[in-house]
């Protein structure tokens, strides 16, 4: 009986994660560029004790970690010159900033005082030649589907729009940064189309998250009262062979 309190506490160790996880999605429903996430869980079998032939192990519920949906998100207008949204899925925006290479879907850029494209957390946005440097005084960029900047009809840049051949290379960051935790190369996103005053929002879909809300809370309930039961059977058993002895 211990070990059908044990697995339902593995099981609730997964539910409280995978609320966090709920919760996260729905807080950032609104969140430019946002890919909804969900909890991987998975079986671990524990170790059958040595002197036991009969009973197998047993299984428990072992987080295996966040998997993301990299689906596109709707795209909004915004009006904004340098607002750019990236029509098709799983291509990034290419940035640096102090711990290296980054990538984004969030494309709400801004200029700094040197005229540098970057984002609101002052990540230098990429382009073909390396940081993207504007001319305040030529007025507001132009941009092509190609993600060809120019001013004043002509070219100053092209924003860098590249792709992994699996997503599993990156990992998340702070500020809507994504980063390649393996040695996977980034391609050229040839397919991807860069839209000018327009933002990406994300991919969450509220009503069912709430429900997977509602769905986790009935489900650790439900694990409770199984523990409950378990150790209240266990207690009967020890009071019963008490009074036999």
């Amino acid at each position: 009986m211990e070990n059908a309190a044990y697995i339902g506490l593995s099981r609730q160790m997964t539910l409280r994660r995978e609320l966090d996880v709920v919760a996260n999605n729905i807080a950032n429903a609104d969140t430019t560029g946002f890919k909804v996430e969900q909890l991987m869980v998975g079986e671990e079998v524990g170790a059958r004790a040595r002197n036991d032939n009969i009973r197998p192990g047993a299984s428990f519920v072992m987080d295996h970690g966040v998997g993301r949906d990299f689906g596109q998100g709707a795209l909004r207008q915004t009006e904004r010159p340098l607002d750019f949204g990236i029509e098709g899925e799983g291509a990034f925006f290419a940035l640096k900033d102090g711990q290296g290479d980054a990538y984004t879907r969030d494309g709400a850029f801004l200029l700094d005082p040197e005229g540098k494209l970057v984002t609101e957390g002052g990540a230098a946005v990429q382009g073909d030649g390396g940081d993207i440097v504007l001319d305040p005084a030529l007025g507001s960029p132009s941009v092509g589907a190609d993600g060809t900047i120019s001013q004043n009809g002509q070219p100053v840049g092209r924003l860098t729009v590249v792709r992994f051949d699996t997503l599993a290379a990156l990992s998340k960051g702070g500020d809507g940064l994504y980063r390649n935790a393996s040695n996977a190369r980034p391609l050229e996103a040839t397919d991807a189309r860069v839209r000018q005053g327009m933002l990406e929002g994300s991919n969450v879909n509220p009503i069912v998250e709430i429900t997977n809300l509602i769905e986790i809370q009935r489900a650790y309930e439900s694990v409770s009262r199984m523990i409950d039961n378990t150790t209240d059977l266990s207690r009967r058993a020890v009071e019963r062979l008490g009074r036999v002895s």
